[in-house]
């Protein structure tokens, strides 16, 4: 049996200036942009390569309240400059040292799911992004 994660809801208070920042300074794909009368709208966007999706919906009270969702990338400092170029303001590369002790820049052996960096969007929701297949991706 499969079981595949398809969609996952992140509560915002505003969505058309989520839906901008994911857009805009993520490069997220526009999927769906559904209104069905005053009180119900689906925004759901897809981060490029992925096969879940996000959905944006407005609860203000829960808004900022997601944390821990991870993106995998191949190259964690690409990303950051593409994030950067974008306009978003993504932290700085980091790594967890003896300890869990988070300590700048990539891990120093660049091993797959060592290397982070976080992203909030406009409501703080935070975002992990970590580098995954890096060594599988030089030897392409």
């Amino acid at each position: 049996m499969d079981w595949k994660l398809e969609l996952v809801v992140v509560p915002v208070s505003d969505v058309d200036r989520a839906k901008a920042f994911y857009l805009d300074q993520t490069g997220f794909r526009l999927d769906v942009d559904h209104s069905a009368g005053e009180d119900f709208r689906v925004v759901q966007l897809t981060p490029p390569g992925s096969a879940c999706s996000i959905a944006l919906m407005r609860k203000p009270d829960a808004a900022g309240s997601v944390s821990g969702l991870h993106l995998v990338v191949p190259d964690i400092d690409a990303a950051w400059a593409e994030l950067v170029d974008r306009g978003a303001k993504p932290s700085e590369v980091f790594h967890f040292a003896a300890g869990g002790v988070q300590t700048p820049g990539p891990d120093p052996e660049r091993r797959d799911y060592g290397s982070f960096l976080s992203l909030r969007d406009p409501d703080g929701n935070e975002w992990l992004v970590q580098e995954v297949g890096r060594a599988g991706a030089a030897a392409a």
